[in-house]
């Protein structure tokens, strides 16, 4: 399950100049993964054609709960 479906993403903006601001969070503030996950993001949106920067913010407001989750991610972790 990625991790737009598990509701992280909270937004995805592209301006004219092709820079692509993206605000996330965790499932906790203690997620293991904390220090990391950004940068994947980061990196992630790097490879995707035609944009020129990236900026991940992240953030715990609001704090993450299974409700964001799409009916995708509820069914495929048997959550329906």
């Amino acid at each position: 399950m990625d991790i737009y479906e598990l509701g992280l993403i909270y937004k995805v903006d592209i301006d004219d100049d092709r820079k692509v601001d993206i605000d996330m969070t965790l499932t906790a503030p203690g997620c293991p993964v904390a220090g990391d996950m950004p940068g994947w993001v980061e990196n992630a949106a790097r490879t995707v054609e035609g944009v020129k920067d990236v900026e991940v913010r992240l953030t715990f407001d609001p704090p993450w709960d299974p409700s964001r989750m799409s009916d995708e991610a509820r069914l495929a972790l048997n959550m329906l």
